[in-house]
């Protein structure tokens, strides 16, 4: 039971635009010291995938430095292993001819000569704007056991508090875990609903047959032109994922991902599980200095800081700089931030390498966190 994995590193690009302008959804930091792609990555080398794709499009030079030979996820490998994808000019004809893919089934066009090469038997798919936790060899043997020809993975969610893109997929299935419908997200559609968590199991020659037929006839939405085209004629099923599970669909839904990390039952559930590590890259930074007179409090710091004044609620990551009298309040700093002494800060995220000077007054709103780019000096 071997299986390749398939890594969408730009899909969704486009909900973020804050924080993808200058890198990809897969390298967006999360969490002090993680980038979104390492939940994706640790997923598959947990459940013993040694070989993986990741499918780029552009702003990918820091996915490239993050990911580097894949050592820290186990990756560098002889046979096997981690390979960047480029990007790829669609193959149909038409009005669209010669562009960048914009779509999950033309990024998968475009990975058609890795799939073919491979000899596993299953590829398993996934984004990299969702952060979870989860058992990916349960469903590949569930995929197997059912001989399904796709498993898609979905959870439950309530579409009346949580934000979730127009693009997600909504499936109903029967008792027998088939899928029997397929529709996107849209305002109409209330209460508690299953969404696809585009993470997904597919039989490789299947797959290769699905996406061969879908390029000869212009397709271009897997969920759309596949899924839902072959319903009655394909083995469809979904495999019911109940763990923790967040989507990231735009900069507020972000701040409130990280927030979460706060919670000690959250961190136990993405974090706690002994055989299943969230890996990232290792960097050997001196560990953080609090100086006297500084306060923290219900904060995640990473290491490499120092703290010389108050932070409470907050996400701090690696080599973050806060002076005297500073004060941060339900905020998100990424690496390398410098704020000044006599700051206040409230519902903020800052980008890498902000500098922040001293008597700046900065706030925002949990559901509006005011954003600062990469790089700018304030």
């Amino acid at each position: 039971m071997s299986a390749v994995g398939l890594v969408f590193s730009n899909i969704h690009d486009q909900n973020i635009p804050d924080l993808t302008r200058k890198r990809t959804m897969a390298s967006v930091p999360f969490g002090c010291r993680y980038r979104l792609i390492d939940f994706t990555l640790s997923n598959m080398v947990n459940s013993g995938i040694t070989k993986i794709g990741v499918i780029t499009h552009n702003n990918y030079q820091s996915l490239l430095d993050h990911i580097g030979t894949g050592k820290d996820w186990d990756l560098a490998r002889r046979s096997g292993g981690i390979k960047l994808l480029p990007p790829f000019i669609t193959s149909y004809s038409g009005a669209g001819a010669n562009k960048l893919y914009s779509t999950r089934l033309e990024a998968m066009m475009g990975a058609m000569e890795f799939l073919s090469r491979c000899t596993d038997d299953y590829v398993v798919m996934s984004d990299c704007d969702a952060i979870s936790n989860i058992d990916l060899g349960d469903v590949i043997r569930q995929h197997k056991e059912t001989c399904a020809d796709v498993t898609v993975v979905t959870t439950k969610v309530d579409t009346d508090s949580l934000e979730i893109a127009s693009g997600s997929a909504v499936i109903s299935s029967d008792e027998n875990n088939r899928i029997s419908e397929i529709v996107h997200f849209n305002r109409r559609i209330k209460g508690i609903k299953e969404i696809s968590t585009n993470i997904i199991v597919a039989t490789r020659k299947y797959l290769l047959s699905a996406i061969s037929d879908a390029s000869s006839h212009g397709y271009t939405s897997f969920y759309t032109d596949i899924i839902d085209r072959n319903l009655l004629r394909a083995n469809y099923f979904v495999y019911h994922y109940d763990g923790f599970y967040v989507q990231i669909n735009s900069l507020s839904e972000y701040y409130a991902s990280n927030m979460k990390l706060l919670d000690e039952g959250v961190r136990r559930s993405l974090f706690g599980e002994a055989n299943r590590p969230i890996l990232t890259k290792v960097r050997n930074s001196a560990p953080t200095r609090y100086a006297e007179g500084a306060n923290v409090s219900n904060s995640l710091i990473a290491d490499g800081c120092v703290v010389e004044g108050v932070v409470e609620n907050s996400i701090i990551f690696r080599g973050v700089k806060i002076g005297r009298g500073a004060v941060v309040r339900n905020c998100i700093l990424m690496q390398d931030t410098v704020v000044g002494d006599d700051v206040s800060l409230n519902c903020v995220v800052s980008d890498k390498n902000v500098l922040i000077k001293d008597g700046r007054n900065l706030s925002g709103h949990s559901t509006l966190p005011f954003f600062i780019g990469k790089g700018t000096m304030i």
